[in-house]
């Protein structure tokens, strides 16, 4: 089953054309890494298919549901969840009041035993301001977060930036168990090739807000993916 399909997407900021006639499907479960340099369209894209930029062109759909032109708002109650670039945890809250504003839209306002069972630092920490926890403690409330509203398509960008790499390894394995106990697909954005070999099962390299390679897992050339990633 198809659970995201975009097809010939265009995006622009003022006049400048970022993204440029994107198409892409995410499976049942699937995990898709876009991989490419700074500068050339992930993190807009995957705003645009959360709703926080406008799309000029093309068509957005979720288990076939139309929501190219949906607010933000409509694309989280039609099953798609996002961890922003940076976290964006609340600094003044703490753990459990982020886990909590997860929940706004739920009828059942209490925290999955999922998320304490994955990330157990999380409620060891419950009480803790989430300014005051690691950049690795951030980015585990912020997947969390994001997951407790149980979403069917998580749209992750850059997941390691500013992580040390011993806590890379424990997001990477948390993920997929994640993935496999929850069953929902996954499209990242990164530029670390460790990383995204641990989760991936396909590889999509953009430049210049274009698609221009493809790998799968089974087959993968991880040196031809490096080619794209170095200037």
């Amino acid at each position: 089953m198809t659970m995201l399909k975009v097809d010939q997407l265009h995006v622009y900021y003022g006049d400048s054309h970022v993204i440029r006639g994107v198409s892409l499907e995410l499976g049942e479960n699937e995990t898709v890494a876009i991989m490419g340099r700074n500068g050339m369209g992930k993190t807009t894209l995957l705003k645009a298919l959360m709703g926080l930029l406008p799309v000029r062109q093309g068509t957005l759909r979720v288990q076939e549901q139309v929501l190219t032109n949906s607010e933000s708002y409509q694309r989280v109650a039609a099953g798609m969840g996002f961890i922003p670039q940076g976290r964006m945890i609340f600094p003044y809250l703490t753990v459990e009041e982020n886990l909590l504003a997860g929940m706004e839209t739920l009828k059942d306002r209490q925290i999955p035993q999922f998320v304490y069972d994955v990330f157990p630092v999380l409620q060891e920490m419950r009480n803790r301001k989430g300014g005051n926890l690691s950049g690795g403690q951030q980015q585990q409330l912020a997947v969390a977060r994001a997951l407790v509203s149980k979403p069917t398509v998580l749209l992750l960008d850059e997941p390691t930036e500013g992580i040390q790499p011993s806590i890379i390894k424990d997001i990477a394995a948390a993920l997929n168990q994640l993935k496999a106990d929850l069953g929902f697909s996954l499209l990242l954005t990164e530029q670390a090739l460790s990383f995204a070999m641990e989760v991936a099962d396909r590889f999509l390299i953009m430049e210049r807000g274009e698609f221009v390679h493809e790998e799968s897992r089974a087959d993968v050339d991880e040196s031809k993916i490096r080619s794209y990633l170095t200037i």
